[in-house]
């Protein structure tokens, strides 16, 4: 465990932030446009605020334990999991990004096709995604430092880009709907939540690497409570005033294709260079044997062969997925910190613990079966699943682990 300093090793929480920012993209700008078309302007508003307010309590949490800890996720489950339990949990994590990794390079792809086709140059889709791939593995192979420093570059032509779609949507001359159809309130902010909850559940990777408590606020409020729901809110308008379920599809009504494939393109390298960061960090965990740039260079690869598939079909049952499996980890080593890790990690206390904590699994599964139902309406706790997925799962660890220790 590192001492928590200010150090060249550790960023602040602005730059902190901007990394986020950039990792966020990519899935607002697929949600979000689903979501502008069934919300008016003053729901669509409110329904951003609430998310961003949940979202920047949770944030402000994993942040801060991944600050104390000075571990990423995958070191902080074990404590919680036990040390080879926490495999399983790695795995799981593995997958997920890997799945995100994937699913990016195929949007990468597809939007530079598009892109390329509008001037009369076809290309074959699996080229580009194997482009973006290599673009993805130079930014991230490198490290911490150069993610944000690409996050810096492309951050601020991302906003300069969504400003201009913007003001061509709301100056442009195609029809404006005067009505929309309606979401109900409580399944709109789960989408936002849920939108960004897996990247929240694993903000201790970014923790790790922030100078202080101080600066993980920072980063967690200007993220979340700031730039996430101006974002979010950004990205739908496009479609509430089109009534188009695509930004690409609402741009095209006011005659703008270009500025939103440039800006699919470019929120495709930050948000995958992130999400190949966190990858690295986890794969790295369960091939302890390979240094983190090969890892990088292998993922690369397999994202590269699967994002060439035809996999935007599964991608909503795939965020179902994420979703539900992921946010109660987030439950369970926040309960385990605020129990018996506030003073810090110890590396000793793992060997004197169990190496599976079956308890633990158990915990996790019943916070996963309860956002599984609250998704198919069968229960309601909350309204937003990934959240009642994760008090659950927090509770349900609180009260095992007190029963194991008596």
């Amino acid at each position: 465990m590192r001492k928590t300093e200010s150090a060249p090793t550790t960023a602040s929480g602005l730059r902190i932030a901007v990394i986020l920012l950039g990792i966020a993209v990519t899935p607002v700008l697929l949600s979000s446009s689903s979501l502008g078309n069934q919300l008016s302007g003053s729901q669509l508003i409110t329904v951003v605020a609430l998310g961003g307010i949940i979202l920047t309590l949770l944030s402000a949490i994993t942040i801060c334990v991944g600050e104390k800890a000075r571990l990423p996720t995958y070191g902080i489950v074990k404590y919680a999991f036990g040390e080879k339990g926490a495999v399983a949990i790695n795995i799981l994590m593995a997958v997920s990004l890997f799945g995100w990794i994937a699913v990016t390079a195929n949007m990468f792809g597809h939007s530079v096709h598009d892109l390329l086709a509008q001037h009369g140059l076809e290309l074959p889709t699996s080229i580009l995604v194997a482009l973006g791939c290599c673009l993805f593995v130079a930014s991230t192979a490198f490290g911490f430092a150069v993610l944000g420093k690409i996050a810096q570059v492309a951050v601020p032509v991302i906003a300069l880009v969504l400003c201009y779609i913007l003001y061509v949507a709301t100056h442009g001359t195609a029809p404006v709907l005067e009505s929309v159809s309606q979401m109900n309130t409580g399944v709109a902010v789960s989408t936002v939540v849920g939108t960004i909850i897996v990247l929240v559940a694993t903000l201790p990777d970014f923790g790790s690497f922030v100078h202080n408590r101080k600066h993980a606020l920072i980063a967690a409020a200007a993220a979340f409570l700031v730039a996430y729901p101006l974002l979010y809110w950004a990205g739908a308008m496009p479609s509430a005033l089109s009534g188009q379920g695509s930004l690409l599809g609402a741009m095209a009504t006011f005659g703008a294709v270009l500025p939103a494939a440039l800006l699919l393109i470019f929120a495709c390298i930050t948000g995958n260079a992130g999400n190949m960061f966190q990858g690295t960090l986890v794969v790295s965990t369960l091939l302890t044997r390979f240094p983190r740039w090969q890892i990088t260079l292998a993922l690369g690869v397999l994202s590269a062969v699967v994002g060439s598939m035809d996999i935007m079909a599964w991608f909503i049952p795939f965020l179902l997925f994420l979703g539900i499996a992921t946010p109660p980890v987030a439950g369970i080593y926040i309960s385990d910190f605020f129990l018996y890790r506030r003073n810090g990690y110890q590396a000793e206390v793992l060997t004197r613990e169990p190496q599976i904590k079956l308890l633990t699994f158990i915990a996790w599964l019943l916070g996963s079966a309860v956002g599984f139902m609250t998704v198919k309406g069968m229960i309601t706790l909350t309204t937003i699943p990934s959240v009642d997925s994760i008090l659950v799962a927090c509770v349900c660890y609180a009260l095992f682990s007190r029963m194991q220790k008596r």
